[in-house]
């Protein structure tokens, strides 16, 4: 068999077709000139929609005219993609009009759920410190666009749904009385995005109305909360904002709420009286992201009284196979997947120094807070816990005893 006859059949297992066409016929043309193997071809293409991707140069300005052998011309491509990635990102190319050709479009639909089942965190891990989330899901897909979201391989993103049996559901689900309850419903889709659409939010504050035991957060990146303003909220909700520096926001959370309009959202519900939280997940790594950081931290700490914020989680970019070639699938400028990869407990995701270098900033950045507000590492190494806090917990379920009391503690002094 011939290298053109064998090609055929290797390109149909590649990413080949997620490429612009003078780019798939420059990748054709070398690969006849230097007959690469069906491993380094592969590799070669990802190459391509990363530069593609990161707005860097296409393969075709990137390709040395001539190399000596295939050897060296794989070699050289993946050492223009690696200096890339380890190097600090910069979005100084990046404006909001590299994402026009790729705006999200989705419809709704309706789906009838057998149960309201309680499930597990969806990203829990037995290898990461983890708090036990428990979680509640009437909405499958987010509305939102942002890059790095674990949710795109969970769900179809063009169909939002809805389950049209959640409240009646809801109803019927038995928990302990004697047991302290914490469930997140920000796991499958935003929680306050889609306001009370099906009745959504009637059916969670009825739930939590019913069920003291319960600390119900709703995570968000969303700054709907008229529902909020105009309702009772029960003690037991707590309302979490998912944070991150204008840069990131901007260039990587399309279609979410801006970093003011979250802090303003989260303002006028502590003023209420609803405790709130805030989590720094992911933290990304660009130029001078330590100090971008640090902006958002100080003026948290500026605006809210800790005694009424329940808790700050650091977590950083941990990705899978599947939504790494999700990414990979879509025609849009990004600078998440241009980080140095390593190995993490079977996932991608920076290396523990660089982890140490981030969380380490931002909790000692937020030090006025330490005596008042939970913090808590996102599934990450258990080893990073001692570094950056001082302190470790032996196992996951004394971390979730030591994050409910907390909890517990701030609602029961709620006035």
């Amino acid at each position: 068999m011939s290298y053109k006859e064998k090609f055929e059949s290797l390109i149909e297992k590649t990413n080949l077709n997620n490429l612009p066409l003078s780019s798939q016929n420059f990748i054709k043309e070398k690969a006849f000139e230097y007959e690469f193997s069906y491993q380094e071809l592969k590799q070669i293409i990802d190459f391509a929609i990363d530069f593609k991707m990161w707005h860097e140069d296409d393969i075709s300005e990137i390709f040395k005219e001539k190399y000596s052998n295939r050897k060296n011309a794989f070699n050289d491509i993946r050492k223009k993609w690696q200096a890339l990635k380890d190097s600090p990102n910069s979005y100084s190319k990046f404006d909001k009009e590299l994402y026009k050709d790729d705006v999200r479009k989705f419809s709704f639909t309706k789906f009838e759920g057998e149960k309201a089942a309680l499930g597990s965190c969806p990203v829990a891990s037995p290898n990461t410190r983890c708090c036990n989330l428990l979680t509640l899901d009437a909405v499958q897909s987010c509305g939102f666009d942002c890059s790095y979201c674990s949710i795109q391989s969970f769900y179809n993103q063009d169909k939002i749904g809805f389950d049209v049996n959640f409240k009646e559901n809801l109803k019927t689900l038995q928990l302990d009385p004697n047991e302290t309850y914490h469930i997140g419903t920000g796991q499958s889709s935003d929680s306050l995005m889609w306001g009370n659409k099906e009745g959504i939010l009637d059916a969670l504050f009825e739930f939590a109305r019913k069920w003291p035991n319960v600390i119900l957060e709703f995570k968000t990146k969303s700054n709907n909360i008229k529902y909020f303003l105009e309702n009772d909220v029960p003690k037991n909700i707590i309302c979490t904002w998912s944070l991150n520096t204008p840069t990131i926001i901007e260039n990587e959370e399309h279609l979410a709420a801006s970093l003011n309009e979250r802090i303003e959202a989260a303002r006028e519900i502590s003023d209420k009286g609803v405790l709130v939280g805030f989590h720094f997940h992911p933290i990304v790594q660009y130029e001078n992201y330590l100090e971008e950081y640090a902006v958002v931290y100080k003026t948290l700490i500026d605006s809210f009284n800790p005694k009424k914020v329940a808790l700050v989680s650091l977590g950083t970019l941990t990705f899978i196979k599947p939504v790494i070639n999700k990414i990979r699938s879509r025609n849009f400028k990004s600078k998440i997947l241009q980080m140095p990869f390593e190995d993490a407990n079977g996932k991608q995701s920076y290396s523990l120094d660089i982890k140490r270098e981030m969380f380490k900033h931002a909790y000692n950045t937020f030090k006025p807070w330490h005596k008042d507000v939970y913090f808590y590492l996102c599934m990450e190494n258990e080893s990073l816990w001692k570094d950056v806090f001082g302190y470790e917990y032996i196992s996951n379920n004394q971390m979730e005893d030591m994050m409910k009391m907390s909890y517990l503690n701030k609602i029961n002094n709620l006035l």
